[in-house]
Order: structure tokens, then C-alpha cells, then sequence
């Protein structure tokens, strides 16, 4: 939500009930055909960040660049501590649930930390047994990331150093596999930062896409004046009319406009002056362990909503978000963050 306010265009996607990658692969190609969008820069979480890669790896030409976070490169691992992964798709439910909740870490944590926690284990108490089923299905096909026809400069690993339920050699593949990557590092926010620790986060993501070339448009969000002194919608429709007089061919390849229409790499300014500090002052606290994958996410249902509703569809490229775990972005986790908060002070 933030990062839409902010003139980015950003769609959270949800996964439909597939029984493995190849059929993922091909579900997500046919929405963003669907949405008309070639070009993408994809961040994914966990299990999202995993198949974020194989897309990629599917599709070098449409993915722009990464952001990995808590993910992995291969599902052997994970299958060989689930034996009775070939007949998930007939387990009950409540085994289901109990397998994804017993991967949860249990005492005392931070309370942001404990309120992400707390919400995904609400939102997974909701889940159909298909849903549950199909997400572990996904983590336990058999398949690998093979190294990507992506340059290493436009992959940032996002990762946090705290408490992460995945084995150390897990962590390391990522890191090993991309070398040039950027690092990212979150002294805490635990299998879920984007809940947890969602200011670092964003704050991260704008690094990382500014360095890739795509800089926010705030003068393209509804309600916000170019200018920021005010205005009406006419006024902003009028400062709109070079990209509405562009080509119907080029505003549908929403990825393939010339350099001169891109936004420079590192613009000048004071903004972008804080942010950087900012950041860098956050990865100065933070130690320079990479740390990786968590499949917490990928149990999830209706995580994911499409919100650049308040955005113009005339971007240069979109950014996705994989995150794969129950979520309706800040409004539902902040509402319910204040009922519980509400029924605490009663």
C-alpha cells in the first residue's frame, strides 16, 4: 500500500489451487498476459521467492530483476522431511495445519513480531484443506533453480538474521548462487519482515528498483498533484497527456520503451539523499549474516490483491509481489491488529 501511494505500481498476486510448478509457471504467464503486462520486477518471500526464480529462469526476458527473501534454491530438502509427501493431496486437514503450524517458533518474541506470528496463525486456521494441500504440494515437487540468465546486479537478497526455520545450508545456496547480489540485511523481523518490520522493507525495495532504473511517479497517483501544492483532476489529466497521445502498440508493451523514458539510476535530491542514509544507518545495526528460506508463507489463502487501484495502468514496468501467505496488505493486519488491541484494554 505504501509503495502504490508512493507512485510505484505494485500487484500482489494470489496462486490458484495447482498441483505443481509447471502449472504455476504457466498460470502466472497467462496473468500477466491477462493484465497486459510484459515486463516485471518481481519480489518473493519464501516459497513466492522460490518460484519467482523459476520464472525467471521460464521467462529470462520478462523478469527485469529480484528481490529474494527467506527463500531457496531446490526442493529435495524439504521433500526428504515430509515422507508422506506424495499423498498430501488425500491428508486431512488438521494434519495439514499441524504440520505447517509445528514450524512456527514458539516463546517470547518481539511484538511486532508476535503480531505477524499471531495473524498468519489466524489466517491459517481458515484455510480449505485444498489450499493447504496444494501450497505443500508446490514445496515438495521435485525441482531446482539452474543458474538464471539474470545478472547478479539486479538480484537483491533481502533477508533477516534473526530466527529462521530453514537449515543453514538452505541460507547459504542463495548467497552462493548470486554472488553479485545485493545484500539485504534485517537485524530482526523473523519469517515474515514484510509484516513485521514493513517501513525496512519498503525501504529496501525502493533501493533496490531505483538502482534497477524505475523510480516512483507520484505525479501519476490519483489525488496527489504533480507539483504537491494542489490542483484538480482536470489539471492532472492535462499533465498526463504525452503518455494518453503515445501509440496504442506502445502503451501496450508496458516494459519496452526507450531508455529516454526511464527514469535515471540514482536520481538527485534530497529524498533520495535520506533514504539511502536512512537505510544505511538500519544496515550499519545489522549484522552481515545472509540468512534464507521459510515456508511458513507459502500456507496462505487470498493473500494477495491486486493494489494499484489508486494507480494509473501507464507504468513503465510493474513490480509483483510473491509473497504467497494469507495477507490483505495493512488494512485487514491493521484492523486486526486494533481489535485485538481494543478487546485487550476492555
Amino acid at each position: 500500500m505504501s509503495l502504490s501511494m508512493k507512485g510505484y505500481r505494485v500487484i500482489s498476486v494470489d496462486i490458484p489451487h495447482v498441483w505443481n510448478l509447471h502449472e504455476w509457471i504457466q498460470a502466472f504467464e497467462k496473468f500477466l498476459d491477462a493484465i497486459d503486462v510484459h515486463h516485471i520486477h518481481l519480489y518473493g518471500t519464501s516459497l513466492g521467492g522460490f518460484l519467482a526464480q523459476l520464472f525467471a529462469q521460464r521467462h529470462p526476458r520478462r523478469v527485469r530483476s529480484l528481490v529474494l527473501s527467506n527463500t531457496f534454491l531446490e526442493t529435495s530438502s524439504i521433500s526428504a522431511a515430509m515422507p508422506w509427501a506424495p499423498i498430501v493431496g488425500w491428508t486431512p486437514s488438521f494434519l495439514l495445519k499441524r504440520f505447517v503450524l509445528t514450524g512456527i517458533r514458539d516463546g517470547p518474541q518481539e511484538p511486532f513480531i508476535a503480531d505477524s506470528v499471531d495473524f498468519v496463525v489466524a489466517q491459517v486456521e481458515t484455510l480449505s484443506r485444498e489450499d493447504l494441500a496444494s501450497r505443500l504440494s508446490l514445496t515438495v515437487d521435485a525441482a531446482s533453480v539452474v543458474p538464471l540468465l539474470i545478472s547478479d546486479s539486479l538480484i537483491t537478497i533481502m533477508d533477516t538474521n534473526d530466527f529462521c526455520a530453514i537449515p543453514q545450508q538452505l541460507k547459504d545456496q542463495v548467497s552462493e548462487r548470486y554472488p553479485g547480489a545485493r545484500q539485504a540485511s534485517l537485524k530482526t523481523g523473523g519469517d515474515f519482515p514484510f509484516l513485521s518490520r514493513p517501513d525496512e522493507v519498503n525501504l529496501h525495495l525502493q533501493l533496490h528498483l531505483r538502482r534497477v532504473g524505475v523510480e516512483a511517479r507520484p505525479d501519476l497517483v490519483k489525488g496527489i498533484p504533480k507539483d504537491g501544492a494542489g490542483g484538480s483532476s482536470s489539471e492532472q489529466n492535462n499533465g498526463r497527456g504525452d503518455t494518453d497521445d503515445a501509440p496504442e502498440d506502445d502503451k501496450r508493451d508496458l516494459g519496452s520503451s526507450s531508455n529516454e523514458n526511464e527514469p535515471s539510476l540514482a536520481p538527485d535530491g534530497t529524498d533520495s539523499q535520506n533514504l539511502e542514509n536512512q537505510l544505511l544507518t538500519n544496515l550499519c545495526r545489522s549484522s552481515d549474516k545472509c540468512l534464507a528460506p521459510h515456508l511458513l508463507h507459502a500456507f496462505s489463502h487470498n493473500e494477495q490483491t491486486i493494489v494499484a487501484s489508486k494507480v494509473l495502468s501507464n507504468f513503465t514496468c510493474e513490480f509483483i509481489f510473491l509473497n504467497l501467505i494469507p495477507l490483505y496488505l495493512g488494512t485487514l493486519y491493521n484492523d486486526w491488529k486494533c481489535r485485538n488491541l481494543d478487546s485487550l484494554c476492555r
